[in-house]
């Protein structure tokens, strides 16, 4: 999860630990999502220490990844070594990344809230864009009501989810998932407590 909007040298500068700031577990939603699929091209986006990407190469899947944070993209490289699998990671933010069009059976954000509104149309769209048709793209996001919480995320209501938000970006896939829930989450010192979330999975046509 590195911020989008973030400026770098705070997000270099906080996965400049020896400790994964957010755990080296996968996030439950990813895995109660994709557990039982493992196939294809996957792409972890934001994809801060590698929790994510590596969990998804463990399953079976090719998995490209990147984060714009060069400290976090080593340690995701040295999570990915420890669990002896390949993942190709890149060090670029998101409007320069490599996006190949009808690429991936599966895209992956999450906890990618730092972005601004107007970014999030875009960047929204070029997910659109790299999944192929019958693909799926899946993201984990706090909702509205995580201001209450302060156990992670942006503190920026305009930069939280609702399942309408995402409805709408999304139109005309397939929704799969789409729900607002509470629970407590440990994901390393980053994310830990209650938590106010939303989780939507859906299938391009």
């Amino acid at each position: 999860m590195a911020g989008l909007s973030h400026p770098q040298a705070t997000w270099d500068k906080r996965f400049s630990t020896p400790d994964y700031v957010f755990g080296e577990e996968p996030n439950a939603f990813l895995v109660a999502q994709t557990a039982a699929s493992g196939q294809g091209r996957a792409l972890a986006l934001a994809d801060g220490e590698g929790r994510n990407s590596v969990w998804l190469a463990r399953q079976g899947f090719t998995v490209d990844a990147f984060d714009f944070s060069a400290p976090a993209v080593e340690k995701a490289k040295a999570l990915a070594a420890k669990h002896r699998v390949k993942v190709n990671f890149s060090c670029t933010d998101w409007q320069a990344f490599d996006w190949k069009p009808a690429h991936y059976d599966l895209v992956a954000g999450i906890f990618f809230q730092f972005a601004t509104p107007d970014e999030r149309t875009e960047l929204f769209g070029k997910i659109k864009h790299a999944l192929k048709p019958g693909g799926t793209v899946l993201i984990q996001g706090y909702g509205k009501n995580q201001l209450s919480y302060n156990t992670g995320g942006p503190g920026k209501l305009d930069h939280l989810y609702d399942e309408d938000l995402l409805k709408h970006a999304f139109d005309g896939f397939e929704v799969q998932v789409c729900e607002t829930y509470e629970t407590s989450i440990e994901e390393g010192a980053g994310h830990s407590g209650m938590s106010a979330l939303v989780g939507f999975v859906a299938k391009k046509p």
